[in-house]
């Protein structure tokens, strides 16, 4: 069975809670990525943040991204799938909740990201179109 630690990219760097926008997205830059994790003084996930929330959230409202936090946007509870979840499960979690990428936890603790990509590499085409659809047709916020 191919599990979430199987094909999750192990190597995800957290965005602080109390960082900038504008470290976050210089983080993005660096990183080649177009979401970060937030996480907390305890290393903890406690959201995730997008360059599509800077843009929509920060800088089309006005606001200096250098004065507005990550922990600011990264609103609610975060969904995230355990490491030793199967792939079913994980695209299950993403189309439920109508999102591209999902933390993997272990232990209470980030230790991966799985984007859409990654399971479009290990599924049927015909599961992630049903993924795909499903990221098309939520509200515009959610993706």
């Amino acid at each position: 069975m191919t599990t979430a630690r199987d094909i999750m990219h192990g190597e995800a760097r957290c965005i602080g809670a109390d960082e900038s926008l504008t470290d976050a997205a210089r983080m993005m830059r660096d990183l080649g990525v177009g979401a970060l994790p937030i996480c907390g003084a305890d290393d903890r996930l406690g959201g995730i943040i997008t360059d599509r929330d800077i843009v929509i959230h920060c800088l089309a409202e006005g606001k200096d991204p250098a004065k507005v936090c990550a922990g600011d946007l990264g609103q609610g509870k975060p969904f995230y799938v355990g490491a030793d979840a199967d792939l079913d499960t994980v695209l299950d979690q993403m189309i439920s909740h109508r999102v591209m990428r999902m933390p993997v936890i272990d232990n209470k603790r980030l230790v991966g990201m799985i984007s859409e990509a990654d399971l479009a590499r290990n599924l049927p085409g015909e599961k992630i179109g049903a993924l795909v659809e499903a990221i098309k047709s939520g509200p515009a916020d959610q993706r």
